[in-house]
C-alpha cells in the first residue's frame, strides 16, 4: 500500500462513514479497483478509529454530559440515552462476535458488496414514503436502530444510513435519529478495535506511516460528513443518497460480477 492509496482510502472512509453510502462498501470496491494488496480488516479498523475521533470531537459536549450523568443524580434523561446506547449496541455485538469469520470473508467479495450497496439504496429510498414524525427516542426504536447497525456489518450496507432510516421508520425525529446513529458509532467502532487489538499490534511496521495518514484523512473527512448528514436530514433530502448507492452498486456489479 502506497501513501497515495492510504490517502484515497482514508478520504473515502471518512466521507462515507457518516454519509449513508457505506464506507466498508467503498473501501472494498476501491481496494479492488486500485489493485491495493488487501490490507485486511486491520486497516479498516484504523481508519474507522479516525472517524471515531471525528464523532468524539463533534459531539464532545453531548458526550461529556452523558459521562457527567453517571455522577449527577438529576441527569436522568442523559442516563436514559446511555441505556439506549447499550441496548442499541447489543445486536451488532452479538452478530459480529458470532459471525466474525463470515463477515471477514465478505470483505473480499466485491460482487456481494455491490449487491449490498443496492440494498442500502432500497433502505434509503423507502424513507421517502415515511411521514416524518416527532416522536422521542424510546427503547423499541433504540433496539430497532441497533438491529439496523447489526445489518451494516455486511460490507455495502451503510451503518449510518441503515440506523438513521430505521429510526425514521420508528417515527423518531430525524435530527434525533441522526444524533443517536452517530453516538452508536462510538461503542461499535471502539468494540471492533478491541476485537482486532491483537491484529493491530501485529501490523507491519513498514505500514505505520500509511495507516496513520489514512486515519488522519478519515478524521478530517469524517467531520465534514457529519456536518453534511445533519444538514441534509434537516432539509428532508435523506433519500437522495439512495440514487448514488444504486449507481455505485450497479457499476460494481458490472465490474466484478
Amino acid at each position: 500500500m502506497s501513501y497515495l492509496d492510504a490517502v484515497i482510502l482514508g478520504i473515502l472512509q471518512g466521507l462515507t462513514e457518516f454519509l449513508p453510502v457505506s464506507s466498508s462498501g467503498h473501501l472494498v470496491l476501491a481496494q479492488e479497483i486500485l489493485g491495493v494488496t488487501d490490507p485486511g480488516v486491520s486497516f479498516e479498523v484504523v481508519v474507522h478509529l479516525g472517524t471515531l475521533l471525528s464523532v468524539l470531537v463533534y459531539f464532545r459536549g453531548r458526550i461529556y454530559r452523558l459521562v457527567q450523568s453517571l455522577f449527577v443524580a438529576e441527569m436522568k434523561e442523559e442516563r436514559k440515552i446511555i441505556g439506549f446506547l447499550i441496548l442499541g449496541t447489543i445486536p451488532a455485538g452479538l452478530v459480529g462476535f458470532l459471525l466474525e469469520d463470515f463477515f471477514e470473508r465478505a470483505f473480499s467479495n466485491p460482487a456481494l458488496t455491490s449487491v449490498m450497496l443496492l440494498v442500502t439504496g432500497v433502505i434509503l429510498l423507502l424513507t421517502r414514503f415515511i411521514k416524518q414524525d416527532e416522536k422521542p427516542l424510546k427503547l423499541s426504536s433504540a433496539l430497532f436502530m441497533g438491529i439496523g447497525q447489526a445489518l451494516a456489518i455486511f460490507p455495502g450496507i451503510s451503518r449510518s444510513g441503515t440506523t438513521i432510516a430505521f429510526g425514521l421508520y420508528s417515527g423518531v425525529k430525524p435530527s434525533t435519529a441522526a444524533e443517536f446513529s452517530f453516538l452508536l458509532a462510538v461503542p461499535a467502532i471502539g468494540g471492533a478495535a478491541v476485537l482486532k487489538f491483537k491484529d493491530l499490534l501485529a501490523l507491519d511496521g513498514a505500514l505505520y506511516g500509511q495507516y496513520f495518514v489514512g486515519a488522519i484523512m478519515a478524521f478530517i473527512m469524517g467531520l465534514l460528513a457529519v456536518y453534511g448528514v445533519l444538514t441534509t436530514i434537516k432539509k428532508g433530502k435523506f433519500e437522495y443518497f439512495s440514487y448514488y448507492c444504486f449507481a455505485i452498486g450497479l457499476v460494481g456489479l458490472y465490474l466484478f460480477l
